[in-house]
């Protein structure tokens, strides 16, 4: 199998002893608090699950500058976005341990302990020089930017014990999986060629027939649709109504033992091509060794290019930073003239008129008045599912 990303196991940071896990949960009642914001507790969630692996726990601020400029740590390790716990709250020392508290379960459990390497204070400049080089621009309107922009100005560094993946076991028990266990289902189920399909929305007959197209290209044993499970910008449909589609468009659609149809526990950057070399890097961390980058992988808005999440790759990905590679995908839709969904390059003798192309604006109002897309463009099992939704939110 792949090897992980920097290492040559996977070294999650969850503790899985149960006894010792007890014995923290009870240390962290004796020690000072931080209430996490979202942001920092995502990290925990995949740091403890193995997806950021090799690294130990937070970023220091040297660290965090270079990576953001650079992509890699001041030790050369290669890292596309600064992990990072900032805050506003005072009152933490170096050298201390903390008991890290979850914003988004109620009475805010222990996440995880830290050991604070430093504590140290980060300028408006030096965050807009991360955000500038994160997201492309310091658009305070652009998602990524307006949550990077409020997260405190106090940066603590040092290794952490995570002891709970939030909620994200308890409300997606059949599709939240850590990096360990996708890599030991991978193992279980013999593959070696894995094709990685990221979303954070439905998929539609485009997506589906993509995950195919790659399969075949790739001659690849299966395909790990992987959903992000955090938080998301207003108006994006939540992860259980995509989870429910997608297991629903898999079941019907896809031949048994092909698709591995799992989720994870971050909150979406909209970081556009930073976000694709961070999907990139946990993949591989999954075990997958192949990604699917398709159009304006990860973006939000018109602040990237169609193709940027591509061409970062050949650009300013080194070489030999991942082992995983990059599977390239056009724009893709259903073609009227061959009657099956093509990828738009690859039919140079089609106009826009060939195919059926609909906005997700025009979407939305269809499934909100319970009507179905055409089946060239949504399965009607699937859209069954978003018309229920989007009619319950429009009642």
């Amino acid at each position: 199998m792949i090897k992980p990303h920097g290492s040559d196991e996977l070294n999650p940071l969850f503790v899985y002893d149960t006894q010792k896990r007890h014995a923290l949960i009870a240390e962290a009642e004796t020690l000072p608090s931080l209430l996490l914001n979202s942001a920092a507790a995502a990290n925990a969630v995949m740091l403890g699950g193995g997806y950021f692996n090799p690294l130990t726990g937070y970023m220091n601020l040297a660290d965090a500058l270079s990576v953001a400029e650079k992509m890699h740590t001041v030790d050369g390790l290669f890292f596309p976005v600064p992990i990072l716990n900032r805050t506003s709250q005072d009152g933490i020392s170096a050298g201390t341990r903390i008991a890290l508290r979850d914003p988004n379960v109620e009475g805010h459990p222990v996440l995880a302990i830290m050991e604070v390497d430093a504590v140290e204070s980060i300028s408006e400049e030096q965050v807009n020089f991360m955000a500038e080089k994160i997201f492309r621009t310091l658009d305070p309107k652009h998602p990524g930017v307006a949550t990077f922009s409020e997260l405190g100005n106090t940066l603590l560094s040092g290794p952490i014990q995570v002891l709970s993946f939030s909620y994200f076991q308890s409300d997606f028990p059949d599709t939240f999986r850590t990096a360990v266990e996708i890599r030991n289902e991978i193992a279980e189920r013999g593959w070696e060629t894995v094709v990685a399909f990221q979303t954070r929305n439905p998929m539609h007959r485009a997506h589906e027939e993509l995950c195919r197209m790659a399969m075949e290209q790739l001659h690849a044993d299966g395909i790990l649709i992987h959903m992000l499970l955090g938080k998301l910008k207003p108006g994006d449909i939540p992860a259980d109504v995509r989870d429910a589609s997608i297991r629903k468009m898999v079941e019907i659609y896809f031949p048994p033992n092909t698709v591995m149809v799992t989720g994870y526990g971050f909150d979406m950057l909209y970081a556009g091509p930073r976000e694709a070399v961070l999907h990139a890097v946990f993949r591989q961390n999954c075990g997958c060794t192949h990604l699917i980058v398709g159009r304006d992988h990860a973006g939000v808005g018109d602040y990237y290019g169609g193709f940027d999440a591509q061409t970062i790759f050949d650009e300013e990905v080194p070489s030999d930073a991942l082992e995983l590679e990059i599977f390239k995908a056009d724009h893709t839709a259903y073609s009227k003239k061959l009657d099956k969904v093509v990828m738009m390059c690859d039919v140079p003798d089609h106009t826009k008129d060939d195919f059926v192309l609909l906005s997700g604006t025009a979407v939305r109002e269809m499934l909100g008045k319970g009507i179905a897309p055409p089946p060239e463009f949504s399965r009607p099992e699937v859209a069954k599912i978003l018309s229920d939704y989007y009619q319950a939110l429009d009642a």
